[in-house]
């Protein structure tokens, strides 16, 4: 029943986000991100932190940083601190709490709901999308961003010594006859694996941001993509969705697909399954991406 459940919810481009607030503007985050919702805990100071890093925490033995969304986007809180609620989440093999005001309610939507045609103009770099629903506009973080810019680590793991990523690439003689389709909602996260794979020599990629738009590409008789590498959260067509259309179809199924994304739940990666992924990697494990797009590509002959 188990498996039934999963094949029937995959690849219909619906998931769940939970709704909070900072001050009056309701914000959402993806539930496959988020662990659990608890009452202020107090915190630790960090020194020499961002401004929005209000230090870490404990929760049943385990430490994590807090990043107060309100600091980070220049909010003014719209409780007293004891009042505040933590989302506790996960993603990029990290968790992480996030200090906001309140937590309203969980919708499901569509990955169509999400509207990004005002991101990186009026809303600036840090919401992708604005979802609509019941009167109201919910934006839509990008959180890898957050994060990369609260702790610029966090970035340095994006990145591979050309060496190294050489090496890797090496038996495949020259990776530029090779053209590779990247599907990703982030542009942060866009720049940093065409920086990877160009490392590895990869220079023959197209990058799109959502999976409509991918889909369109690989549909298109005029180009041959020999891979697919894609997020999994995106508008107007997920990954998941993505890569069931493109195994279902006669002409596309040859096509290797990576499904790389920030989530981590045990979930995810058996859909990633049922819809015939040919790998998957959790961000930031880039140096485990150009591995697998070299052994994918050497595997096509």
């Amino acid at each position: 029943m188990q498996d039934e459940k999963i094949l029937t919810e995959v690849g219909t481009n619906e998931w769940q986000v939970v709704v909070f607030m900072l001050g009056t503007q309701p914000f959402a985050i993806n539930v496959d991100k988020t662990r659990e919702i608890l009452r202020w805990t107090g915190v630790r100071p960090v020194p020499k932190a961002h401004p929005a890093m209000r230090g870490i925490t404990t929760i049943r033995g385990e430490v994590i940083p807090l990043i107060d969304l309100r600091a980070y986007l220049g909010i003014e809180p719209g409780v007293e601190e004891e009042q505040s609620k933590l989302i506790v989440a996960e993603f990029n093999r990290m968790k992480l709490g996030f200090v906001v005001d309140a937590v309203d309610r969980i919708y499901r939507i569509n990955s169509e709901e999400l509207d990004a045609s005002l991101t990186g103009t009026f809303l600036g770099d840090n919401a992708l999308y604005v979802i609509k629903r019941e009167g109201r506009n919910i934006l839509l973080l990008d959180y890898e961003r957050i994060v990369q810019v609260v702790n610029p680590a966090v970035a340095e793991q994006f990145k591979m010594d050309e060496g190294h990523a050489r090496k890797i690439t090496a038996s495949l003689g020259d990776p530029n006859q090779y053209k590779i389709l990247v599907a990703e909602d982030s542009p942060l996260i866009r720049r940093l694996i065409q920086d990877a794979l160009a490392e590895g020599g990869f220079h023959n990629l197209e990058l799109v941001g959502h999976g409509k738009a991918a889909w369109d590409r690989l549909n298109d008789e005029e180009d041959t993509f020999h891979l697919l590498i894609t997020d999994i959260e995106m508008p107007k067509m997920d990954g998941l969705a993505l890569t069931r259309k493109v195994k279902e179809s006669s002409l596309l199924k040859h096509i290797p697909t990576i499904v790389f994304s920030s989530i981590v739940a045990e979930d995810i990666k058996r859909k990633a399954q049922s819809v015939g992924a040919d790998a998957q990697i959790s961000k930031p494990e880039i140096s485990l991406l150009v591995e697998t797009v070299t052994r994918l590509l050497k595997a096509q002959g």
